[in-house]
């Protein structure tokens, strides 16, 4: 599908390196927004903004880490010096590292919190007043919050990433009620399994091992197609918001 309505808009896009970060920046830039692209990995951004200019777009590669505030900080000035304002954030960073609570592994409870949860906050804290002009200025302003079915569906020895997605969750309902009546919309897009890097930051093999048979068992969805879900979302009319989103493949239940 194509967005017109898109084409005016200055879009920012954490976790933009890859996945679903990548594919939701290049469909915005294909329908001519702006896209700033936040992510850790220089030089996969670099690479990816000029992919994107030379198909005709408009893209800028920003480093940052979500999981300190001074380099979220920063990136929004860069933003703000390239482009204005943002009027769409899409929130992506996030990651996954099941293992079962029992083993105690705080280091992957605080990194999971921390990019997951607060890095989410660290960016709404950068650009809220951003997209509060842009509402006030009357146009479209849109944070998106790119959860997990794990926010709601119980899986084994998930428990903290599912506790984290449950709670970016919810941040996104009180979000509505802090910013709708400003005429900014919030959403929560939850994908269910999905063909992204984040498998690859696990590394207990018999939970590898348990979410290759999944891939296996159903076929999953694309980044492209949580890309589209959301592109569709921050198309619609200034005073429609899409707000709570669940997308499945077909086969998993």
């Amino acid at each position: 599908m194509s967005y017109p309505a898109l084409a005016t808009r200055t879009a920012v896009v954490t976790g933009a390196a890859s996945g679903m970060g990548a594919a939701t920046a290049r469909l915005l830039a294909a329908n001519g927004a702006r896209v700033a692209l936040l992510a850790r990995r220089t030089d996969r951004i670099e690479a990816f903004a000029a992919e994107i200019t030379a198909a005709g777009g408009r893209a800028l590669a920003v480093t940052a880490d979500i999981t300190d505030q001074s380099s979220v900080d920063e990136a929004a000035a860069a933003v703000h010096d390239a482009y204005g304002p943002a009027d769409l954030v899409v929130n992506n960073a996030g990651v996954m590292l099941p293992n079962p609570v029992a083993d105690g592994r705080i280091d992957e409870w605080t990194r999971m919190v921390d990019t997951n949860l607060t890095g989410a906050l660290r960016t709404i804290r950068a650009f809220t007043a951003d997209l509060t002009s842009a509402a006030a200025d009357g146009r479209t302003a849109d944070l998106v919050n790119v959860s997990s079915i794990g926010a709601h569906v119980v899986f084994p020895d998930y428990a903290v990433y599912g506790a984290t997605k449950a709670a970016l969750t919810q941040l996104s309902a009180a979000l509505r009620a802090e910013l709708g009546p400003r005429d900014v919309r919030v959403s929560a897009i939850e994908p269910g399994l999905t063909d992204t890097e984040l498998g690859g930051h696990i590394d207990n093999p018999a939970l590898q091992e348990q979410l290759g048979g999944m891939f296996a068992a159903i076929p999953a969805l694309a980044a492209e197609d949580v890309a589209d879900l959301i592109a569709y979302t921050v198309s619609r009319p200034r005073h429609v918001n899409l707000r709570h989103q669940v997308v499945l493949p077909t086969r998993q239940a």
